[in-house]
């Protein structure tokens, strides 16, 4: 069973409303067993909302809200579809602040990426689920 962000597969889950569909996991997935997650939405974000980066570990929004408990929340219930799925990987969405596997902005709100895991993303490979990123299907 496969764990994926639920923005590739067309959800209007995003910061900004909107999705990341990405038809090439979606292809691939098209013969296997999967769940899909919003870390983001299940820690009770809204959508839209604001853009959150990660500043010295912890998650802010783009006006400075400290939204860390609610990522740390979000992450800690896909961890548990994940788990209760047997899911043993992950297809995540690169960049994100909750899913980000080799990269995430850097916490100035600038568009500058670093090399980094989101919140949900280290949750993830601490349980040893295999994480895969989205940025592997472009």
């Amino acid at each position: 069973m496969i764990c994926v962000s639920k923005c590739l597969l067309g959800e209007n889950c995003r910061y900004d409303g909107g999705n990341m569909r990405n038809e090439k996991v979606i292809d691939y997935l098209k013969d296997k067993e999967y769940v899909s997650v919003c870390p983001e939405c299940l820690g009770g974000l809204t959508t839209p909302r604001e853009p959150s980066e990660i500043i010295h570990g912890r998650v802010f929004s783009c006006t400075m809200k400290d939204v860390d408990a609610q990522f740390l929340l979000g992450a800690q219930k896909a961890l548990e579809i994940a788990k209760q799925n047997n899911c043993k990987r992950a297809i995540l969405k690169e960049d994100s602040p909750s899913c980000g596997v080799f990269r995430i902005y850097d916490g100035t709100f600038s568009g500058k990426k670093i090399t980094g895991r989101g919140v949900c993303a280290k949750l993830f490979e601490e349980n040893g689920i295999e994480l895969i990123s989205s940025d592997q299907f472009e």
